[in-house]
């Protein structure tokens, strides 16, 4: 029986701002581009700090941090996917929050009471697990009180909703609300979920 449902973040619960960034100044260069990436990997990972990701990837860019700063923070929560949640799925499920970030900015996106929905947050630059590794789940999971094979995850790229899988937990590709909700919906439905 499903227990919980955990959301991630960018691409989900808010905007992505990193992707595009990286696609936009670095993408015509593959070396840059994975340059940047493995920066990102390593912040969300908490091996470096996220200012240290943009001193560098201003460097790579020929911009101030303040620009480079300010362009990948400016991500914008889903309200649609928010007041769905509140209505409709915090009166009956535990919801957790599970993102692969490299700082804690969340209060810079989300209100009070959008954060105050979720009953664990579990950011990986502080637990040192990003998604896809098993732990990355298994910890929101402890955190929620619930076993994996209770939650379900929502995720916006395959890896991740593949990793979840393997952790034993369900779990939905968010490509849009309307398709979400009806994926949902129909593992809430199952008995054997």
């Amino acid at each position: 029986m499903i227990k919980a449902i955990i959301f991630d973040c960018f691409g989900v619960l808010a905007t992505e701002a990193w992707v595009p960034f990286k696609a936009k100044y670095f993408g015509k260069d593959p070396n840059l581009y994975e340059e940047a990436s493995n920066l990102g990997r390593q912040a969300n990972s908490g091996l470096i700090s996220f200012d240290e990701v943009i001193e560098r990837v201003s460097a790579m860019a020929s911009m101030t941090p303040d620009k480079a700063r300010r362009i990948i923070r400016q991500n914008v929560p889903n309200e649609p996917l928010f007041d769905y949640i509140s209505n409709e799925l915090k009166p009956l499920y535990k919801l957790g929050f599970l993102s692969n970030v490299a700082d804690d900015y969340m209060r810079q996106i989300f209100t009070p009471e959008q954060l105050g929905l979720f009953d664990a947050v579990t950011l990986s630059y502080k637990t040192g697990y990003i998604k896809p590794l098993t732990q990355a789940y298994t910890i929101v999971a402890d955190r929620l009180g619930v076993t994996p094979a209770e939650c379900v995850l929502v995720d916006d790229k395959e890896v991740n909703v593949t990793g979840a899988r393997e952790a034993g937990m369900q779990a939905v590709l968010y490509q849009s609300l309307n398709k979400f909700k009806t994926e949902l919906e129909k593992i809430l439905a199952d008995p054997e979920s």
